[in-house]
C-alpha cells in the first residue's frame, strides 16, 4: 500500500470515527432531552393528578391501581417514592408510566412515548447523513491531500533516483516549506557538494593521466630498446599496461567532461563483430544467429565489443562465445559471474570486475560508450553460470 493510499486511509477514517462519536453524543443527549422533558410534563400531571384524588375527584386519564402498572413502578410507589417507568415493547408504541401512593392507593398516568421516539429517529437519520456527508468530503479532501504530497514525493523520489543512477544534473524541485520542501533542499545541497566532489577527483584524475601520458610513452619507447631476454619482456609488457591504463583513464576523463557525437555509417554487424573478436583473440568464437545491417559509429562498437570480451577472457573462464542475433550482441563466458553490486548498480570505477578485481575502468568506458551511441547494455548471471554482457543495437538498425 502507498503512501497516497495510506494518507487517504487515515483520513476517512479519523473522519468516520470522529463522524461515529459526535453522532453518539448528540443521540445520547437527545435521548436524555426528551426524556427529561417528557418525564417533567408527565410529573406536574401527576401531582395535579394526586391533589385531585386527594379531593375526591379523579380525572378521565388518571388511573388507581391499574392492573397494567409495571412491577417496578408500582413497588416503588407502594414504598412512598414517586416513579417513572419507559415501558418498551416489540412491536407496540412506547408508553412513559408515572405513579405516586396516596393512602393506600396508586394513583398513575400514562401517556405514549411516540412522539419522542420519532425525534430520536429523525435525530439518528440526520445524523446518519450528516456523518456520510461528512465522512465523503473528508474522503475526498484526504485523497485530494494525499494525492499532492504522494505526486511531490514520487517526483521527489524520481529524481533522487536519477542522482543516484549518476546523473548529478538532477534537482528537486524546492517549492514549499514544509517537511518535502525541506528534503528536497536538504537533497540539492547533497547533489551539488557530490556534483563538486565527483568533478573535483575527475579533473584530478584526468590531469594525471595526461601528466603521466608523455613519460609513460617514454618507458615504452626506453622498453623497447631493451636487450632481447625474460627481464626485457616483463618490463615491455608492464610498460605497455600501464600505457594501456593511462590511456583508459583519459578515456573515461573525456566521456564525462565532454558531449561527443557519434560519426554514423553502415556497417554489416556480423562482420564488424567477427573482426572485432579476432582482433582480441582468434580464439574466441562468434555465432551469427540472425545478421543484420547498423547505422553506427564502428569505432565506437568496437571499442565496446572489445572491452566486453576482453573483460570475459579476464575475469571469466573459458569458452568465450559472442553471438550476433539481429541487433542484438551477446557476450557470455563460463565464469563465477558478475559481482551483484555491478548487477544492481551498474559498472563503477576503479571497483568492478567479475571476481571483484580490477579497476573497472573497461566496463565504464563500455557504459560511456554506449550512452553516446544511444545504444543499450546489461549484464546478467544467466541460469547455468556463467557471466552475460547484452548489446543491444536494435534502435541502430538501417530501414
Amino acid at each position: 500500500m502507498g503512501l497516497r493510499t495510506k494518507l487517504g486511509v487515515l483520513i476517512a477514517g479519523t473522519a468516520a470515527v470522529v463522524s461515529v462519536v459526535m453522532g453518539l453524543l448528540v443521540h445520547h443527549r437527545t435521548v436524555d432531552a426528551q426524556y427529561a422533558n417528557a418525564r417533567s410534563q408527565l410529573g406536574e400531571r401527576l401531582r395535579t393528578a394526586v391533589q385531585d384524588h386527594a379531593a375526591g375527584v379523579d380525572g378521565d386519564r388518571t388511573l388507581i391501581d391499574p392492573p397494567d402498572l409495571p412491577k417496578p413502578l408500582a413497588a416503588a410507589a407502594r414504598d412512598g417514592r414517586w416513579g417513572f417507568y419507559l415501558e418498551r415493547g416489540a412491536g407496540t408504541v412506547p408508553v412513559l408510566w408515572a405513579a405516586s401512593a396516596y393512602r393506600g392507593d396508586v394513583v398513575a398516568l400514562r401517556r405514549p412515548y411516540q412522539r419522542e421516539s420519532a425525534t430520536v429517529r429523525d435525530v439518528d437519520r440526520v445524523l446518519w447523513m450528516a456523518g456520510g456527508v461528512g465522512t465523503a468530503l473528508a474522503s475526498a479532501a484526504g485523497l485530494l491531500v494525499a494525492t499532492r504530497f504522494g505526486r511531490r514525493l514520487t517526483a521527489n523520489a524520481g529524481t533522487a533516483q536519477r542522482i543516484a543512477e549518476g546523473d548529478l544534473t538532477a534537482r528537486l524541485p524546492e517549492g514549499g516549506k514544509d517537511e518535502i520542501g525541506k528534503l528536497a533542499a536538504a537533497v540539492n545541497t547533497m547533489a551539488d557538494a557530490l556534483a563538486g566532489r565527483l568533478q573535483a577527483e575527475r579533473e584530478v584524475t584526468s590531469n594525471i593521466a595526461h601528466e603521466l601520458r608523455t613519460p609513460v610513452a617514454g618507458m615504452v619507447t626506453a622498453a623497447g630498446l631493451l636487450p632481447p631476454g625474460r627481464p626485457s619482456e616483463l618490463v615491455q609488457d608492464s610498460a605497455r599496461r600501464l600505457g594501456e591504463l593511462v590511456d583508459d583513464v583519459i578515456e573515461v576523463a573525456r566521456l564525462d567532461a565532454v558531449s561527443e557525437e557519434p560519426e554514423l555509417v553502415e556497417r554489416d554487424l556480423g562482420e564488424l563483430v567477427r573482426r572485432t573478436v579476432a582482433g582480441v583473440d582468434p580464439g574466441v568464437r562468434v555465432e551469427v544467429l540472425r545478421d543484420a545491417v547498423v547505422v553506427t559509429d564502428p569505432r565506437r562498437v568496437e571499442r565496446v565489443l572489445a572491452n566486453l570480451v576482453s573483460n570475459a577472457l579476464r575475469h571469466g573462464a573459458a569458452p568465450v562465445t559472442v553471438q550476433v542475433d539481429g541487433g542484438v550482441v551477446r557476450v557470455r563466458d563460463q565464469g563465477d559471474g558478475f559481482p551483484e553490486r555491478l548487477l544492481s548498480g551498474g559498472p563503477q570505477r576503479f571497483r568492478t570486475g567479475q571476481r571483484d578485481t580490477g579497476l573497472g575502468l573497461g566496463l565504464t568506458i563500455v557504459a560511456g560508450q554506449v550512452r553516446v551511441l544511444g545504444a543499450r547494455v546489461r549484464f546478467e548471471n544467466p541460469v547455468g553460470g556463467g557471466a552475460l554482457a547484452v548489446l543491444d543495437l536494435r534502435g541502430a538498425l538501417a530501414a
